[in-house]
Protein backbone atom coordinates (compact mmCIF):
# COMPACT_ATOMS: atom_id res chain seq x y z
CA UNK A 1 0.00 0.00 0.00
CA UNK A 2 1.17 3.23 -0.74
CA UNK A 3 1.08 6.09 2.16
CA UNK A 4 -0.44 9.12 1.24
CA UNK A 5 2.83 11.15 2.32
CA UNK A 6 4.70 9.78 -0.73
CA UNK A 7 1.82 9.76 -3.22
CA UNK A 8 1.29 13.72 -2.31
CA UNK A 9 -1.96 15.26 -1.35
CA UNK A 10 -5.46 14.74 -3.06
CA UNK A 11 -6.76 16.55 -6.02
CA UNK A 12 -10.18 17.89 -5.27
CA UNK A 13 -12.26 19.78 -8.00
CA UNK A 14 -15.92 20.87 -7.63
CA UNK A 15 -19.11 21.03 -10.44
CA UNK A 16 -19.87 24.92 -10.07
CA UNK A 17 -23.28 24.40 -12.20
CA UNK A 18 -26.54 26.30 -10.85
CA UNK A 19 -29.61 24.71 -12.87
CA UNK A 20 -31.57 27.52 -13.95
CA UNK A 21 -29.18 30.30 -13.29
CA UNK A 22 -28.37 32.76 -15.49
CA UNK A 23 -26.97 35.29 -13.99
CA UNK A 24 -22.89 35.38 -14.13
CA UNK A 25 -22.69 36.90 -10.47
CA UNK A 26 -24.13 33.58 -8.79
CA UNK A 27 -21.32 31.33 -10.70
CA UNK A 28 -18.57 33.70 -9.73
CA UNK A 29 -19.89 33.45 -5.80
CA UNK A 30 -19.29 29.84 -5.92
CA UNK A 31 -15.96 29.93 -8.29
CA UNK A 32 -14.78 32.18 -5.22
CA UNK A 33 -15.81 29.89 -2.60
CA UNK A 34 -14.17 27.16 -4.14
CA UNK A 35 -10.89 28.68 -4.58
CA UNK A 36 -11.13 29.89 -0.94
CA UNK A 37 -11.18 26.11 -0.46
CA UNK A 38 -7.68 25.64 -2.32
CA UNK A 39 -9.27 23.27 -4.91
CA UNK A 40 -7.52 22.37 -7.58
CA UNK A 41 -10.45 23.47 -10.25
CA UNK A 42 -14.17 23.83 -11.28
CA UNK A 43 -15.80 22.62 -13.83
CA UNK A 44 -19.08 24.35 -15.25
CA UNK A 45 -21.29 22.59 -17.64
CA UNK A 46 -21.83 24.36 -20.86
CA UNK A 47 -25.72 24.49 -21.85
CA UNK A 48 -25.40 27.09 -24.62
CA UNK A 49 -26.22 26.31 -28.17
CA UNK A 50 -22.74 26.34 -29.22
CA UNK A 51 -23.36 28.79 -31.54
CA UNK A 52 -19.75 30.76 -30.81
CA UNK A 53 -18.30 32.71 -28.10
CA UNK A 54 -21.40 34.75 -25.65
CA UNK A 55 -24.10 32.56 -27.11
CA UNK A 56 -27.00 31.98 -24.41
CA UNK A 57 -25.73 33.92 -22.34
CA UNK A 58 -27.36 36.23 -20.10
CA UNK A 59 -30.53 37.17 -17.73
CA UNK A 60 -33.59 35.23 -18.04
CA UNK A 61 -34.34 31.89 -19.31
CA UNK A 62 -32.52 32.05 -22.08
CA UNK A 63 -31.20 29.07 -25.03
CA UNK A 64 -28.37 28.23 -22.09
CA UNK A 65 -25.37 29.25 -20.44
CA UNK A 66 -22.13 29.75 -22.23
CA UNK A 67 -19.38 28.27 -20.14
CA UNK A 68 -16.38 29.71 -21.56
CA UNK A 69 -17.91 33.19 -21.26
CA UNK A 70 -18.49 32.82 -17.37
CA UNK A 71 -15.46 31.28 -15.93
CA UNK A 72 -13.72 34.12 -18.82
CA UNK A 73 -15.56 36.59 -16.50
CA UNK A 74 -14.72 34.96 -13.13
CA UNK A 75 -10.94 35.39 -14.02
CA UNK A 76 -11.03 39.11 -13.08
CA UNK A 77 -12.21 37.71 -9.28
CA UNK A 78 -10.01 34.99 -8.73
CA UNK A 79 -6.43 34.28 -9.02
CA UNK A 80 -5.65 30.64 -8.74
CA UNK A 81 -8.42 28.15 -9.37
CA UNK A 82 -8.49 26.47 -12.17
CA UNK A 83 -11.51 26.89 -14.72
CA UNK A 84 -12.61 24.13 -16.94
CA UNK A 85 -15.74 24.85 -19.21
CA UNK A 86 -17.59 21.08 -20.24
CA UNK A 87 -18.48 22.30 -23.78
CA UNK A 88 -19.92 19.28 -25.75
CA UNK A 89 -21.50 18.86 -29.13
CA UNK A 90 -20.29 20.39 -32.71
CA UNK A 91 -18.78 23.79 -30.92
CA UNK A 92 -16.46 21.70 -28.50
CA UNK A 93 -13.85 21.18 -31.14
CA UNK A 94 -15.20 23.64 -33.39
CA UNK A 95 -12.34 26.47 -34.41
CA UNK A 96 -14.27 28.89 -32.25
CA UNK A 97 -14.64 26.65 -29.71
CA UNK A 98 -10.86 25.84 -29.55
CA UNK A 99 -10.36 29.16 -30.08
CA UNK A 100 -12.38 30.44 -26.76
CA UNK A 101 -10.85 28.02 -24.69
CA UNK A 102 -7.72 29.30 -25.89
CA UNK A 103 -8.41 33.23 -24.82
CA UNK A 104 -9.63 31.93 -21.27
CA UNK A 105 -6.05 29.82 -21.19
CA UNK A 106 -4.31 33.48 -21.73
CA UNK A 107 -6.29 35.73 -19.82
CA UNK A 108 -6.17 33.14 -16.93
CA UNK A 109 -2.74 33.05 -17.39
CA UNK A 110 -2.42 29.22 -17.22
CA UNK A 111 -5.35 28.42 -15.05
CA UNK A 112 -7.61 26.89 -17.61
CA UNK A 113 -8.70 23.02 -19.00
CA UNK A 114 -10.75 21.95 -21.71
CA UNK A 115 -13.13 18.84 -22.13
CA UNK A 116 -12.12 15.93 -24.39
CA UNK A 117 -15.02 13.70 -26.12
CA UNK A 118 -13.45 10.49 -25.78
CA UNK A 119 -17.12 9.27 -26.18
CA UNK A 120 -16.91 7.43 -29.63
CA UNK A 121 -13.01 6.84 -29.16
CA UNK A 122 -10.32 8.78 -30.69
CA UNK A 123 -11.18 12.27 -30.34
CA UNK A 124 -11.75 14.20 -33.22
CA UNK A 125 -9.37 17.16 -32.30
CA UNK A 126 -6.37 17.19 -30.60
CA UNK A 127 -4.11 19.85 -32.04
CA UNK A 128 -2.23 21.58 -28.78
CA UNK A 129 -4.61 25.09 -28.69
CA UNK A 130 -3.26 27.83 -30.73
CA UNK A 131 -1.48 30.90 -29.40
CA UNK A 132 1.06 31.51 -25.88
CA UNK A 133 -0.30 29.57 -22.57
CA UNK A 134 1.95 29.46 -19.30
CA UNK A 135 0.86 25.87 -19.32
CA UNK A 136 1.62 24.96 -22.84
CA UNK A 137 -2.03 24.39 -23.36
CA UNK A 138 -4.93 23.99 -21.55
CA UNK A 139 -5.26 20.34 -19.12
CA UNK A 140 -6.74 18.25 -20.93
CA UNK A 141 -10.12 16.37 -19.05
CA UNK A 142 -11.99 13.09 -19.93
CA UNK A 143 -15.11 11.28 -18.81
CA UNK A 144 -14.44 7.69 -19.45
CA UNK A 145 -13.80 4.24 -17.38
CA UNK A 146 -13.94 1.13 -20.10
CA UNK A 147 -14.06 0.41 -23.25
CA UNK A 148 -13.04 2.55 -26.32
CA UNK A 149 -13.23 6.01 -24.02
CA UNK A 150 -10.98 4.30 -21.51
CA UNK A 151 -8.28 4.04 -24.00
CA UNK A 152 -8.59 7.33 -25.76
CA UNK A 153 -8.67 9.03 -22.41
CA UNK A 154 -5.84 7.10 -21.45
CA UNK A 155 -3.89 8.02 -24.41
CA UNK A 156 -4.62 12.23 -24.93
CA UNK A 157 -6.09 13.17 -21.31
CA UNK A 158 -4.50 14.77 -18.49
CA UNK A 159 -7.85 14.02 -16.21
CA UNK A 160 -9.92 11.27 -16.21
CA UNK A 161 -13.32 11.53 -14.29
CA UNK A 162 -14.35 8.04 -13.30
CA UNK A 163 -17.87 7.44 -12.20
CA UNK A 164 -17.06 4.96 -9.83
CA UNK A 165 -19.46 3.28 -6.81
CA UNK A 166 -16.76 1.35 -4.74
CA UNK A 167 -12.91 1.73 -3.84
CA UNK A 168 -12.30 -1.30 -5.57
CA UNK A 169 -13.57 -0.36 -8.42
CA UNK A 170 -11.82 2.96 -8.54
CA UNK A 171 -8.59 1.51 -8.01
CA UNK A 172 -9.24 -1.19 -11.14
CA UNK A 173 -10.07 1.62 -13.02
CA UNK A 174 -6.81 3.54 -12.31
CA UNK A 175 -4.53 0.92 -12.24
CA UNK A 176 -6.37 -0.18 -16.24
CA UNK A 177 -5.67 3.87 -17.06
CA UNK A 178 -2.28 3.87 -16.25
CA UNK A 179 -1.20 0.62 -17.43
CA UNK A 180 -3.37 1.45 -20.93
CA UNK A 181 -1.37 4.88 -20.84
CA UNK A 182 1.91 3.06 -20.52
CA UNK A 183 0.98 0.83 -23.43
CA UNK A 184 0.23 4.02 -25.72
CA UNK A 185 4.04 5.15 -24.63
CA UNK A 186 2.53 8.19 -22.10
CA UNK A 187 3.95 7.78 -18.37
CA UNK A 188 1.50 6.88 -16.21
CA UNK A 189 2.23 9.75 -13.34
CA UNK A 190 1.35 11.95 -16.15
CA UNK A 191 -2.49 11.10 -15.66
CA UNK A 192 -4.72 11.98 -12.61
CA UNK A 193 -7.96 10.02 -12.20
CA UNK A 194 -10.46 11.77 -10.16
CA UNK A 195 -13.82 9.68 -8.47
CA UNK A 196 -16.44 11.40 -9.70
CA UNK A 197 -19.25 11.87 -7.18
CA UNK A 198 -22.36 13.56 -6.43
CA UNK A 199 -22.82 14.84 -3.03
CA UNK A 200 -25.66 15.65 -0.78
CA UNK A 201 -24.39 17.14 2.42
CA UNK A 202 -27.99 18.13 3.69
CA UNK A 203 -28.22 16.67 6.90
CA UNK A 204 -25.04 16.42 8.45
CA UNK A 205 -23.33 13.12 9.79
CA UNK A 206 -27.18 11.76 10.59
CA UNK A 207 -27.84 11.20 6.55
CA UNK A 208 -25.51 8.78 6.62
CA UNK A 209 -27.00 5.34 5.29
CA UNK A 210 -25.47 1.60 4.46
CA UNK A 211 -23.97 2.59 1.63
CA UNK A 212 -23.44 6.55 2.16
CA UNK A 213 -21.39 8.01 4.69
CA UNK A 214 -17.91 5.74 6.00
CA UNK A 215 -19.73 3.23 3.89
CA UNK A 216 -18.66 5.25 0.57
CA UNK A 217 -21.05 6.12 -2.29
CA UNK A 218 -24.01 3.93 -4.03
CA UNK A 219 -25.36 4.06 -7.40
CA UNK A 220 -28.45 6.80 -7.90
CA UNK A 221 -30.23 8.33 -10.86
CA UNK A 222 -28.01 10.40 -10.98
CA UNK A 223 -24.65 8.68 -11.27
CA UNK A 224 -22.45 7.41 -7.93
CA UNK A 225 -23.60 9.89 -5.09
CA UNK A 226 -22.38 9.92 -1.28
CA UNK A 227 -24.98 11.00 1.27
CA UNK A 228 -23.74 11.84 4.54
CA UNK A 229 -21.87 14.63 6.74
CA UNK A 230 -18.86 16.38 6.02
CA UNK A 231 -16.53 14.41 8.33
CA UNK A 232 -17.73 11.25 6.55
CA UNK A 233 -16.81 12.57 3.48
CA UNK A 234 -13.38 13.85 4.53
CA UNK A 235 -12.60 10.29 5.83
CA UNK A 236 -13.70 8.89 2.39
CA UNK A 237 -11.51 11.08 0.62
CA UNK A 238 -8.37 10.34 2.74
CA UNK A 239 -8.60 6.40 2.89
CA UNK A 240 -9.27 6.25 -1.12
CA UNK A 241 -6.29 8.58 -1.51
CA UNK A 242 -4.21 6.76 0.67
CA UNK A 243 -4.74 3.54 -0.40
CA UNK A 244 -3.94 4.21 -4.06
CA UNK A 245 -7.44 3.98 -5.47
CA UNK A 246 -7.58 7.44 -6.67
CA UNK A 247 -5.47 10.60 -7.29
CA UNK A 248 -8.35 12.56 -6.11
CA UNK A 249 -12.14 13.14 -6.63
CA UNK A 250 -14.48 15.46 -8.17
CA UNK A 251 -17.32 16.41 -6.63
CA UNK A 252 -20.66 17.34 -7.74
CA UNK A 253 -23.19 19.34 -5.07
CA UNK A 254 -26.62 18.40 -5.15
CA UNK A 255 -27.67 21.74 -3.52
CA UNK A 256 -24.98 23.72 -5.34
CA UNK A 257 -24.73 26.83 -2.42
CA UNK A 258 -25.20 24.30 0.09
CA UNK A 259 -23.46 21.64 0.01
CA UNK A 260 -19.97 23.05 -1.82
CA UNK A 261 -20.09 25.52 1.19
CA UNK A 262 -20.10 22.49 3.53
CA UNK A 263 -17.64 20.92 1.39
CA UNK A 264 -14.95 24.17 1.50
CA UNK A 265 -15.74 24.76 5.33
CA UNK A 266 -16.39 21.10 6.30
CA UNK A 267 -14.53 18.40 4.86
CA UNK A 268 -11.67 20.58 3.38
CA UNK A 269 -11.02 22.46 6.24
CA UNK A 270 -10.87 19.18 8.20
CA UNK A 271 -8.61 17.47 5.77
CA UNK A 272 -6.25 20.93 6.45
CA UNK A 273 -6.63 20.25 9.70
CA UNK A 274 -4.69 16.87 8.99
CA UNK A 275 -2.33 17.82 6.77
CA UNK A 276 -4.10 15.65 3.99
CA UNK A 277 -5.24 19.10 1.72
CA UNK A 278 -2.81 21.84 1.06
CA UNK A 279 -3.64 25.37 2.54
CA UNK A 280 -2.71 27.40 -0.19
CA UNK A 281 -1.49 27.78 -3.86
CA UNK A 282 2.55 26.73 -4.62
CA UNK A 283 1.62 27.48 -8.33
CA UNK A 284 -0.23 29.60 -10.61
CA UNK A 285 -1.07 27.34 -13.55
CA UNK A 286 -3.46 24.30 -13.44
CA UNK A 287 -1.02 22.09 -14.26
CA UNK A 288 0.85 22.89 -11.32
CA UNK A 289 -2.00 22.58 -9.30
CA UNK A 290 -2.32 18.79 -10.67
CA UNK A 291 1.45 18.74 -10.08
CA UNK A 292 1.53 18.07 -14.61
CA UNK A 293 4.72 18.69 -16.31
CA UNK A 294 4.15 21.25 -19.18
CA UNK A 295 4.06 20.01 -22.39
CA UNK A 296 6.90 20.66 -24.93
CA UNK A 297 5.48 20.28 -28.62
CA UNK A 298 3.45 18.11 -27.80
CA UNK A 299 0.30 17.50 -30.22
CA UNK A 300 -1.65 14.43 -28.86
CA UNK A 301 -0.96 12.04 -25.98
CA UNK A 302 2.63 10.61 -26.40
CA UNK A 303 3.26 12.29 -29.22
CA UNK A 304 5.30 15.27 -30.22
Amino acid sequence: MTSSSRRGLPHLAAAVDLPGEYEFGAHVELIRLAERGGLDFVTLDDTSTGAGPGAGVGPGPGPGLDAVAVLSRAVADTRRVGLVPMVTGPYAGSADGEAAVAHLDRVSRGRAGRRIDVSGGEPSHLAALTGPSHQGHAVRVADAIDGPARLAAARYADVVLARVTSRAQARSVRDQLRADAAESGREPDSLRVLAALSIDLGDGEHAAEPGHGGGGPRRSARGPLYRGGPVDLADLIASWHRDGAVDGFHLIPVEPRRDLERLVNGTVALLQHRGLFRTFYPGGTLREHLGLARPVGQIAGGRT
